[in-house]
């Protein structure tokens, strides 16, 4: 459980196009075994402490020859921004691929004291 101990809580969203590999002949149409694909997400603000973080795969056009084998989590969150991290293994053919995620968490106040 993450707890907020703050009173005012911070909520930003986004969407973002991981790739369109099947436009540039890229490894996630054209690949084999297990690909990988890391994309940096920046917060339009940073909140006050590290957030909670979902994301969701929003679209994805896969090949209907294959099985469609995908994975989609977070990484490396802290209060400024974080890691989407895409995976597909065996003989799955990934043409795109878009996420949205959502940000949850304690933003600054400006009643808030900062004491050293």
């Amino acid at each position: 459980m993450i707890t907020v101990e703050s009173h005012r809580m911070g909520m930003q969203q986004g969407s973002i196009v991981l790739f369109s590999d099947y436009q540039d002949g890229g490894a996630m149409w054209t690949g084999d075994g297990p690909r990988e694909l890391r994309k940096l997400v920046s917060f339009a603000e940073a909140f006050s402490a590290k957030p909670l973080v979902h994301v969701a795969l929003s679209m994805w056009d896969i090949d209907q020859k294959h099985n469609g084998r995908m994975d989609i989590s977070t990484e490396m969150v802290t209060p400024e921004g974080f890691v989407i991290v895409f995976r597909t293994w065996g003989d799955t053919r990934v043409a795109r691929v878009r996420s949205d995620w959502l940000a949850l968490g304690a933003c600054a106040n400006a009643d808030d004291w900062d004491i050293h």
